[in-house]
Formats: structure tokens, sequence, C-alpha cells
């Protein structure tokens, strides 16, 4: 099995933990409130963790590893890009959704483009940070697992705001 086949499995799996949090949003009495819910004035909301996700996904699968490919969503890009401060229009939960899927496949597309043999190869969108294509593997896998652990953690103190 090749590295990007791989690292390719663990995406799978971390995509199940942003769905899971994203479908026990959808359980509650109103999961608008949760997904509008911050950790101060501010700050991103769980519906920009689960959104930046999805937006760094598809500005990966285009701008920066495949420039040629048209990009889907560019209209979001300035909203939940790195960077970014989160506004107070908050996503419905099958919006995230429907984003998170086709920004995923997107993303998985442009991938099947590489194979091992370019592990080493800098990306020119990437060549001023250094970071070749294993890293960015790496790095998106990293990067859901960690927004959705914000999200995780912010969904736990809305449900403890609740009580």
């Amino acid at each position: 099995m090749s590295t990007i086949s791989i690292l390719i499995t663990s995406y799978k799996f971390n995509r199940t933990r942003t769905l899971t949090t994203l479908e026990e949003i959808e359980k509650l009495a109103d999961p608008a409130a949760a997904l509008a819910f911050r950790l101060g004035p501010g700050r991103a909301h769980i519906a920009w963790q689960l959104m930046h996700v999805a937006v760094t996904e598809e500005i990966f699968a285009t701008e920066r590893l495949r420039p040629e490919r048209p990009s889907k969503w560019t209209d979001l890009w300035p909203r939940f890009r790195g960077g970014s401060k989160a506004d107070d229009d908050v996503p419905a939960p099958a919006f995230i959704r429907q984003v998170l899927e086709e920004s995923r496949a997107s993303l998985l597309e442009t991938l099947e483009t590489f194979s091992d043999d370019q592990l080493r190869d800098i990306p020119p969108a990437l060549a001023e940070r250094g970071w070749s294509l294993r890293d960015v593997l790496h790095i998106i896998s990293w990067h859901e697992s960690h927004h959705q652990g914000q999200a995780h953690a912010m969904l736990n103190s809305f449900r403890a705001s609740q009580l």
C-alpha cells in the first residue's frame, strides 16, 4: 500500500469523527445555536471550524496542489480560509455537510494525480513555505483532527452552558 493510500485511509477515519460531531449537533433541540456557539467574543464558532476544514481541503485540492483545476466554493474562501474572522452568518448543517463532502471529493481527485515518487516534490504554490507533498499530506490529516477537536470541545462547552 502506498504512503498516499495510507494517508487517504486516515483522512476517511478523521472525516467520520467530523461528521459524527455534525450529527450530534443535528440531534440537538437548536442546532443553529450550537453551530453559532463561540468560546468568546470575536472567536470562531463551531460552524466556522467545520467549514474551515472543508474550504482548506478545496484550497489544497486546487490553488495549492493543482492550480489548473477549477475551484469550487471560492465564494466561501474569504470567510473560512486561514486568517479569516468568523462572521455571524452561520451555515446550516446540510450545507456544511455538502461542502465537506464536495471538497473532500475534490481533494481525493487531486491526490489521485500524485504518486509516492513525488512525495519529496515541493508544489510551486508551497515553495515559499518549503512544504513537500509529504508535508502537505500530513498537514491535511492533522488539520482536520485539530479543528474537529476544537469543534468537539466547543460542543461540550455549549452543552454545559445549556444546563
